[in-house]
């Protein structure tokens, strides 16, 4: 039942993950600290909502093109550029801060500028892994990046909500800004990853839709993904944490509690993560994760005790983290290496750009219904709609690793 540990022996795969691990803890000091500056400039949370829409835009456009780039360039380098690029925009958000500007269309700016960094990044670091692991050891590698994302998104959102109930904004970019660091030294410290064999073309529009292209031949990736956007743009209550902290559950530190608690079950979710390498049937399982993910999410939006909203939400979590680990380790033992970084960049839309979806969803529901008929319908309407899916596209159920085979790109391509 424990974590598998293995690929930590690989000291390449041992920097990355540390280093991802450390900068991610700051990432989500800054993820809380943003929304809740908002809230407290405007005092609504649809312009919270609209931060998701800010953070969308980049993601589809330089996920989409980072993954492109991934695969015709050195990853290493691309790693810490853009890594460089995500750093800087955090900066700009403590001198604001400390300038006392107090500029919401500021904010956003560098809220995208943020965004494309990560967009650039993020598929760039998951298309590195089975460069430096053996294709046995991927499922676990990926375990443990999101279990330690998961500590990140935990003690991140805790340390926030200490830093602003003690400090204030500057603190907290200023926590992240020092985190990063220890990121950027691990990417520094990576070998070169050049493309395997000879690379064609350019990473320009044409080699997104060659990687779309082939996702399209691809059912089980293409609903993994689908059923993903379901589980975030449509249940993920984040974007209501800040007024329903405020309203129900006494504060500013409730609020860290609320963006903690997910992490918290997805925490001890990977702990327990070791009979997740023994699961062949990984399409049904991701279906089951899901709807569990969308229920526990629908019963935390009626508790009115703060601890209950957290442990359900913590359910919730668990879910989730067990969703992800099967949806990446699908795509990157499913794909061939030429076109990993692209459908990586597709993996790095739909798992970032879905829970800003869900920000936009729920702080506009939220305006309209209230904020606790659009967290409880969230949930429910998630369950529901993953079931529908499922049931409409029996290819996802049907997915088994010990029979599935991907098609081939010339196929793909033709």
């Amino acid at each position: 039942m424990a974590i598998d540990t293995r690929p930590l022996r690989h000291s390449a795969f041992r920097r990355l993950w540390l280093g991802q691990g450390v900068s991610f803890i700051g990432f989500q000091v800054t993820a809380v600290a943003v929304p809740v500056q908002v809230y407290d400039m405007t005092g609504s949370s649809f312009w919270v909502g609209v931060l998701g829409a800010v953070n969308l835009v980049p993601l589809i456009v330089f996920g989409l093109w980072g993954g492109a780039i991934a695969d015709h360039v050195d990853r290493r380098r691309l790693l810490f550029f853009s890594s460089c690029v995500t750093w800087v925009s955090t900066l700009l958000l403590l001198a604001q801060s400390l300038l006392g500007i107090g500029s919401l269309w500021l904010i956003m700016g560098v809220v995208a500028v943020q965004a494309t960094g990560f967009a650039l990044s993020s598929p760039t670091r998951s298309a590195i892994i089975p460069r430096l692991l053996d294709r046995e050891l991927v499922s676990a590698a990926n375990t443990l990046n999101f279990t330690a994302g998961q500590v990140g998104m935990l003690a991140g959102p805790l340390f926030a909500g200490v830093i602003l109930a003690r400090w204030n904004y500057s603190a907290a970019y200023a926590l992240d800004a020092a985190l990063f660091t220890v990121g950027l030294y691990a990417a520094l410290r990576l070998p070169a990853i050049p493309p395997l064999g000879e690379v064609t073309g350019s990473p320009g529009l044409r080699a997104v839709f060659d990687g779309l292209r082939y996702l399209a031949t691809q059912p089980v990736l293409m609903m993994s993904f689908v059923v993903d956007i379901i589980a975030m743009g449509v249940a993920m209550p984040r974007a209501l944490f800040p007024e329903l902290a405020d309203t129900r559950f006494g504060g500013e530190g409730a609020v860290g509690w609320l963006f903690a608690a997910i992490a918290i079950g997805a925490v001890l979710g990977g702990l327990l993560s070791g009979w997740i390498g023994r699961v062949h049937r990984q399409g049904v399982a991701l279906v089951v994760s899901i709807v569990v993910w969308g229920l526990a999410v629908a019963a935390a939006g009626l508790a009115h005790q703060l601890w209950l909203a957290v442990a359900l939400l913590a359910v919730g979590g668990a879910a989730d983290l067990v969703s992800a680990v099967f949806r990446q380790t699908m795509l990157q033992t499913y794909a061939p290496d030429e076109m990993r970084g692209r459908l990586q960049g597709v993996f790095t839309v739909v798992v970032a750009g879905g829970p800003r979806l869900g920000d936009m969803r729920a702080g506009a529901t939220a305006a309209v219904a209230g904020a606790s008929v659009s967290w409880v319908g969230g949930g429910l309407a998630c369950a529901v709609l993953v079931v529908l899916v499922a049931v409409a596209v029996p290819a996802l159920l049907r997915y088994d690793t010990r029979t599935a085979e991907p098609v081939a790109i010339t196929d793909a391509q033709s």
